[in-house]
């Protein structure tokens, strides 16, 4: 039985904003989320990487689940990141989720530990066959250490609880690899920002999408425009992204995302050990800035055409 939710488009990797003092800012993240509503994102993702999960407290992430499924209203999914180093505490938070209203998990490869391919394929076994919400797998080896392979991908694409799979390798030849696996019950994501235009046009679902924090509307008219095959105009598009996406990665994600949250009034910074952005790049936070304002007015239009 294939899994009856699909995601796709552009679906977005939230931060997590928080006070000067450091809390969890619940109003600030509101407001994210009703931009990233009004401004067209098919999926949201909390309590990822960029959600800076790790640092959150559980009454906390709790709290920003619960409110994100209440904005949502049904709108769009809401995904939540249930991914740790160990099955059963995997298993433990992904019930815990179901229970709060996610629509799906999103499962990282267990960080740190590097299990082997045959480990990988057993510790998701194990999630999905307990999950009363689809798995989304997640691929992301820079950060975890362990890269699960295209072959263990495709012996766990066929389980009725696995939706699909975030893959953040930015290489061609991964994703051709992984399409082939695409149907009904299994979406292929990538998790790439500065390749997801491309890989949207070989044929991958959409994309989980750090960027569209800061321009939701930007990315999802670069969806649109991918997904149809309108290859002029999506690559035309990611031309005036690729200066964003270079802003994005000066520094470890969520660091720069972050910085431009913050200066629309989304949190004042992040948790130790991440630190702000540096003062070197003021300059580049400035200009992206600007330039993101401008994207997102033009794509308001285009969206409203």
């Amino acid at each position: 039985m294939a899994s009856p939710l699909r995601l796709s488009g552009s679906i977005t990797a939230l931060a997590t904003p928080f006070t000067a003092a450091g809390e969890v800012d619940l109003d600030a993240w509101a407001r994210l989320l009703r931009q990233q509503l009004d401004g067209g994102t098919q999926a949201l993702v909390v309590a990822g990487s960029t959600g800076e999960a790790a640092a959150l407290y559980e009454v906390e992430y709790d709290a920003l689940l619960r409110s994100a499924v209440e904005a949502a209203a049904g709108r769009v999914p809401v995904v939540a990141g249930t991914g740790l180093s160990n099955t059963d505490k995997t298993i433990a938070q992904t019930r815990r989720v179901a229970d709060l209203g996610a629509d799906a998990a999103l499962v990282v490869t267990p960080p740190y530990v590097r299990p082997t391919q045959a480990g990988l394929e057993a510790h998701f076994r194990a999630v999905a066959d307990d999950s009363r919400i689809p798995v989304l797998l997640y691929n992301v080896p820079g950060r975890t250490g362990c890269d699960m392979q295209p072959a263990t991908t495709a012996a766990l694409a066929s389980h009725p609880r696995v939706c699909g799979i975030k893959e953040a390798r930015n290489d061609t030849e991964r994703m051709q690899q992984l399409l082939p696996l695409r149907e009904d019950g299994f979406v292929v994501l990538s998790g790439d920002d500065p390749t997801a235009a491309r890989a949207m046009l070989a044929g991958a679902d959409g994309v989980v999408s750090v960027a569209s924090n800061v321009l939701p509307r930007a990315m999802r008219r670069l969806c649109e425009l991918a997904r149809k095959g309108r290859e002029r105009e999506a690559m035309a598009l990611h031309a005036e992204l690729v200066p964003c996406f270079e802003f994005l990665a000066v520094e470890s994600n969520p660091i720069p995302v972050k910085a431009l949250l913050a200066r629309n009034g989304s949190g004042r910074g992040l948790r130790l050990p991440l630190t702000p952005l540096s003062e070197e790049h003021a300059e580049a936070a400035e200009a992206a800035a600007i330039r993101i304002r401008k994207l997102e007015q033009e794509c308001r239009e285009h969206l409203a055409a």
